[in-house]
């Protein structure tokens, strides 16, 4: 089996929140979509949870931390190509995120971000597959 991951973050607008993955040309699941969270589907076995602030205060005794303040994770994901990295960092501009870093281009690896409409950050990486020593 294969594992699959879901990435829980806090959010102060379940609307927002939508619209914004929405224009990033992300789906979502409604099985798991309502007004205490939105389950963005990622990939196959990917998926990102963004759940109000109150709901996600239930899972834990920690103070929610403010990503617009302070980093409490970085979320990063692979992409197939450099334009597809400039492309979402283009789409989260134009829905509203910021880009808090230059891109970065170490030859062999491209990397670009964005930080989302709560202060998420979130990095975009392409590497180049030809560039990468098979594994023996």
């Amino acid at each position: 089996m294969s594992r699959q991951i879901f990435v829980n973050l806090p959010i102060k607008n379940i609307e927002r929140s939508k619209a914004f993955f929405g224009a990033l040309g992300f789906s979502f699941n409604p099985r798991f979509t309502n007004e205490q969270g939105a389950c963005v589907v990622i990939s196959d076995t990917i998926y990102v949870m963004l759940l109000v602030e109150p709901f996600f205060q239930t899972f834990t005794k920690k103070p929610i931390a403010d990503a617009a303040r302070t980093t409490e994770v970085l979320v990063c994901l692979s992409c197939a190509s450099r334009a597809e990295v400039d492309d979402l960092v283009r789409k989260a501009v134009a829905a509203g995120g910021s880009t808090p870093n230059a891109p970065q281009d170490h030859g062999f690896m491209y990397g670009h971000g964005f930080q989302d409409l709560d202060g998420h950050i979130w990095e975009l990486v392409y590497m180049d597959p030809n560039a990468v020593a098979p594994q023996a």
